[in-house]
């Protein structure tokens, strides 16, 4: 049963809030099978067993349907990472926002398949972008606590933090398609030791590998990563 299900007899007549979620939460599973452009307004009023003009009255348009969903899974999937990173130690806060992540993917497909499907373009750019943009800059509050009390410069936490959760975002689609065989437990604990080691042993000035010619076809000047002064790793 999904979390925004509306328990009602059968034939008995809906309030206007209850109609609303179950238009979302119908319009949200034939969003996730077909896609953005394949859905029709007259699909999701038929399985509500309700007319098309009540769809209109409460979204407007198939756009303003489709919206309201991305707000609302957006909000459930920032809620649950929020909740997750806002104590323990950095590292547990890492892990739990991880495996808060991989839960959702798991527990709700139809939400992930609805918030990384096609969609039109103004709508995407308030969809996954934002998500990974709220999400990062989270993650991103973590990283720079520790960043600083570690002696690194907090000004490239965003960087880490978009990339962190860019790997997490890709790592379900992954899941999602072909990787569940594995439990979302075991991908969480094997994605978060990743990130987490990669922070570990992170050098405070990070460089390019030196090339042994330069593009003038000198030796190059550029240091490598192995001479790049180190400091004490975020979190340790």
């Amino acid at each position: 049963m999904s979390r925004f299900e509306v328990n009602v007899k059968k034939k008995q007549r809906l309030t206007g809030a209850e109609r609303r979620v179950q238009l979302m939460e119908i319009g949200r599973e034939v969003f996730a099978a077909k896609g953005y452009e394949p859905t029709s307004i007259e699909e999701v009023a038929q399985r509500a067993g309700v007319s098309k003009p009540i769809v209109y009255e409460h979204f407007g348009a198939k756009e303003g349907l489709y919206a309201a969903i991305m707000e609302r899974e957006m909000d459930d999937l920032v809620a649950r990472v929020s909740s997750s990173i806002t104590e323990g130690s950095p590292r547990r806060r890492f892990e739990g926002a991880v495996l808060a992540f991989m839960a959702y993917v798991k527990d709700e497909p139809a939400g992930f398949a609805v918030l990384t499907r096609d969609s039109p373009l103004a709508t995407a750019r308030r969809g996954l972008t934002r998500v990974i943009d709220d999400l990062a800059h989270r993650v991103g509050d973590v990283f720079r606590s520790e960043f600083e009390r570690a002696g690194y410069p907090s000004k490239v936490a965003p960087i880490y933090a978009n990339a962190l959760v860019g790997m997490v975002t890709q790592v379900g689609h992954w899941w999602a398609a072909e990787g569940k065989s594995f439990s979302t437990e075991s991908v969480a604990r094997h994605v978060a030791a990743l990130g987490w080691m990669g922070l570990r042993h992170l050098p405070k000035a990070p460089s390019l590998p030196a090339r042994e010619q330069g593009v003038d076809g000198k030796p190059s000047k550029t240091k490598s990563a192995r001479s790049a002064p180190r400091a004490k790793s975020p979190g340790r």
